[in-house]
């Protein structure tokens, strides 16, 4: 369009435009061709008098600017230099506005304006593909199962219509996640607007060199998409087929989205340095990792150059809020500041696999050969409530939909052959039944309806099926299931672009990263692993299930259970420091979120944790306090409680001999004891025996963290404080140091039970006890964060211990209502003499009063930044807090129970 000296231009479909707005829509089109300030003095050297360039600077500044400021979602940017570009899509564009109306019609409005605006931001975070040469790393941190592809294909179709030329798709390391994401760029993309874009890789076959490279790199007409494995011999050929095209390869810029960027991509032998070398072979590239466990990507040295660390952009999706993850799955532990009342216990979808039941389904270590399992009660139980919630399904009219179980037993592929009998077994002898009207089973079936649909509350407006309409759909439902074994050797795998499928899938690997198991009602994993990213990707459960939230089903052995939700805790402090971080406009080489550790979890692979230090645990401002208490065995449970009723009393003798006694407190059934020497706090915390799922309580670690304390004058001196009831009102009182009486607390265990010995009563603290040795002025907020602060004022060095005499059999019953507590069961702790309580504690420690570097306790990891920023000659001490892991390529299965 050519520069006017008129007042209107009429615009193709016959309205009218300010010549202004003509002019900037020239100024746009320029930009797509050349970076801004070359468009910019382009319109100079045309004569375009000085105010209107001006006018057109302000306004192009002010639409990236508007785009790089979104708050949603949160970023880092590294580039401070580098020149704003992206002004979002235009009326011209062919991909993005295609693929939004195709959005539109499977989605709510509000979802795919999130795609619009995030995609937005993370095509600004790119370069401009007009710039000469440019070699950009950034990363997208998004959740499992959470639309993580539809992100990126926005960010292709939006890339593809500003200029970029050659997508690579580095795709996980199975051919069915490749193929997968293969058809759904094409269905997103390709079939939208086919003459714009051509295949070097298909469906059906992963990336062969085409011998047409000349023209293919060099034609400005078409965008050339290869969907790739991260496999060596195919990364490879890729590799020599551009370094043979070098020549053509300067006006090709190329977006490399690396999906499960933590796979394969990371500290790799043969992966690793085939991915730097096709970016090497590209002299204008950005690579864009997505990943929802970012553990491997933020741990990796970001000095080094033939690493991946996201140097230049680092972006956090947010998820949509009928996402069902780790938190609202499994429940987890309060965050710093966090009011533990307001967070989610954990929806009741998750069943218990018996220990006893685990051994019959998973091979012992050197049993794999001759294993085969069996269909134990509970697994019969998951099978069936599977085929119950399909019907399910289909009576609540979601007939022509997907509907899957995922069987996760072992990483072997003989052990996935080894269910497909026993599967086969069970379906022809419930199919048998069904037909013949075995009452027995009806029974069964309809039992275990009855029990299981009104666990967890359908969404709102979801139809009411009864019973009898989801067993008449049952027969039907059963016979049209599908027994997949889905592995690398496997013929027969999983495939729903054929219309609607009912499918049992068995696997392992292949089920674990990337693949979407469409319409996933009940997972049953039994599967030994003990590896952060390996665990959450492994949570093909996680994500969104419209229409039916309250019938997937999760069944899983205690102690993954466990392990879950302390994962939760991990993900949930992660995304927030991260977040954190972005909002203080951190650049991503200043990033270097902390990693909570596990005594029995790794957090990834040894060889992906580069170099990295131990960072400093989170005792400074923290209150940690008792979750866990074992209840069974009986004779284990009585001798901890006697042992700890032991450590009580020797710190209330201390408080009481060294203390000072501030007197019974109101309410009644409290008592305060300040300045007690750290001596007495110390022995307490050496001999109260706390359970190993209390991570955050390890002996040892405070005691180090309180000496560290100690060597700059913080807390010699602690608090002591007794939270009890008033014992005149208590059904149960105990009798403490000097006649102190007290009765005892209720601190009723998360339910069902299901026979576990450690109860998790989710949260011991009140609000306000806390408080119980501050002057808090009268309306001033209780949160964690707003006594923190008072302690900060009041009591910088002095620590808080609370003491809670829990009663044993901890009714679940709310006082005011005297009504029965969803959710929950009685604690059920041994115990029959007058003084048999369960003793809870919590620990408050004030914030350091010096600088962190002196009280510091090693529980998390992080990014080693040193050399980024190269520490000072006082800082080189350090240096022996690297943490040393062994090198290995990849995770390994971990040894059967």
């Amino acid at each position: 369009m050519p520069f006017h000296d008129g007042t209107v231009d009429v615009t193709d479909d016959g309205g009218t435009m300010s010549t202004d707005d003509a002019q900037y829509t020239t100024f746009l089109d320029m930009a797509d061709a050349f970076p801004p300030h070359v468009a910019v003095a382009m319109m100079q050297r045309l004569g375009v008098p000085a105010p209107t360039v001006e006018a057109i600077v302000e306004k192009h500044d002010a639409e990236t600017q508007k785009i790089l400021t979104l708050e949603e979602p949160p970023a880092a940017y590294g580039r401070e230099n580098a020149q704003a570009w992206y002004t979002g899509p235009q009326p011209k564009d062919h991909n993005w506005p295609a693929f939004k109306v195709s959005l539109k019609k499977k989605l709510p409005a509000a979802a795919v304006d999130v795609i619009d605006q995030s995609s937005d931001k993370v095509v600004a975070m790119l370069d401009h593909p007009a710039t000469l040469k440019f070699r950009s790393r950034g990363l997208v941190i998004g959740h499992v199962q959470s639309g993580k592809t539809s992100n990126f294909t926005a960010v292709i179709g939006k890339a593809a219509d500003r200029g970029y030329r050659m997508f690579i798709v580095l795709s996980g390391i199975h051919n069915a996640l490749r193929s997968q994401t293969q058809n759904r760029l094409i269905k997103d993309l390709v079939d939208l607007n086919p003459t714009l874009w051509h295949q070097i890789t298909k469906p059906e076959h992963d990336f062969v060199p085409p011998a047409n490279a000349a023209s293919l790199l060099s034609s400005k007409d078409q965008k050339l998409l290869l969907v790739v494995k991260k496999n060596g011999p195919v990364l490879k050929k890729l590799k020599k087929w551009l370094k043979g095209a070098q020549e053509h390869l300067g006006n090709c810029p190329t977006l490399i989205i690396d999906d499960e960027a933590d796979q394969a991509t990371v500290a790799t032998k043969v992966i690793n340095p085939l991915i730097a070398d096709i970016i090497e072979a590209l002299p204008r590239s950005c690579y864009l990792g997505y990943t929802a466990t970012p553990f491997a990507n933020l741990l990796i040295d970001p000095g080094s150059e033939k690493d991946f660390y996201p140097k230049d952009f680092i972006l956090s999706l947010h998820r949509g809020i009928d996402y069902q993850g780790p938190e609202e799955l499994f429940g987890r532990e309060p965050l710093d500041g966090e009011d533990p009342a307001t967070l989610p216990g954990g929806k009741d979808l998750i069943r218990e696999v018996p220990d006893g039941e685990v051994e019959l389904l998973r091979p012992a270590k050197g049993q794999i050969n001759d294993f085969v399992p069996e269909v134990t009660p509970t697994f019969r139980r998951a099978v069936l409530w599977f085929w119950l919630a399909t019907a399910a399904r289909k009576a609540r009219g979601q007939a022509d939909v997907h509907s899957s179980m995922l069987v996760h037993a072992h990483s072997n592929t003989k052990v996935h052959d080894s269910f497909k009998e026993p599967l086969r077994t069970l379906q022809k002898g419930i199919a048998t039944a069904l037909s013949a009207g075995d009452a027995a089973l009806r029974d069964e079936l309809r039992e275990l309806w009855n029990k299981e649909a009104t666990k967890v509350a359908p969404s709102p407006g979801t139809p009411t099926v009864s019973v009898d309409e989801v067993l008449s759909l049952l027969p039907a439902v059963v016979d049209e299931t599908k027994i997949v074994m889905d592995h690398y050797r496997s013929n027969d795998r999983l495939d729903y672009s054929n219309g609607p499928v009912t499918v049992i899938a068995v696997g392992g690997n292949t089920l674990s990263r990337g693949l979407t198991l469409e319409g996933l009602v009940v997972s049953f994993f039994v599967r030994s692993a003990d590896v952060y990213d390996t665990l959450l990707q492994m949570g093909r459960w996680f994500g969104y299930r419209p229409g039916y939230e309250d019938l997937p089903r999760i069944y899983l052995p205690r102690e993954l259970r466990r392990w879950f939700a302390h994962l939760a805790t991990v993900e949930a402090e992660l995304r927030r420091e991260i977040d954190r971080l972005l909002v203080e406009h951190k650049t991503p080489l200043e990033l270097a979120p902390r990693i909570r550790c596990h005594p029995q979890m790794r957090i990834t692979a040894p060889s992906k944790m580069g170099k990295n230090v131990k960072a400093a645990a989170a005792y400074g401002g923290r209150l940690v306090e008792t979750r866990y208490f074992q209840t069974r065995p009986e004779a284990e449970a009585l001798e901890r409680m006697g042992v700890n009723a032991g450590a009580v009393g020797a710190l209330l003798s201390a408080a009481t001999a060294a203390g000072t006694d501030q007197g019974e407190m109101a309410p009644a059934g409290r008592r305060l004891w300040r300045d007690v020497p750290v001596d007495g706090v110390r022995a307490f915390i050496r001999t109260y025996r706390f359970t190993a799922q209390s991570t955050d309580l390890v002996a040892n670690l405070m005691e180090q963290y309180i000496d560290r304390r100690n060597k700059v004058g913080d807390l010699h001196t602690w608090n002591v404080a007794v939270v009890g009831n008033d014992p005149d009102a208590a059904e149960h009182r105990i009798k403490l140091v000097d006649g102190l009486e007290v009765g005892t607390v209720t601190r009723s265990r998360l339910g069902p039970t299901k026979g576990d010995p450690v109860a998790d009563i989710k949260t011991l603290t009140g609000s306000r006890d806390s408080s119980i040795d501050l002057v808090v002025p009268p309306g001033t907020k209780t949160s964690r964060s707003a006594l923190n602060r008072l302690r900060r004022d009041q009591l910088p060095r002095t620590g808080l211990v609370l003491l809670y005499p829990i009663d044993p059999q901890s009714e679940p019953v709310d006082p005011k209502t005297e009504e029965n507590i969803d959710g929950r069961a009685p604690l059920k702790a041994p115990g029959e003499a007058p003084d048999d309580v369960v003793w809870g504690v919590a620990f408050v420690f004030p914030d350091p009063s010096v600088g962190e570097d002196s009280v510091v306790e090693y529980n998390y990891v992080q990014a080693d930044l040193s050399r980024v920023f190269p520490a000072s000659t006082e800082d080189e001490d350090a240096e022996a807090d690297v943490v040393s892991f062994l090198n290995e390529d990849q995770d390994t299965e971990a040894p059967a129970a």
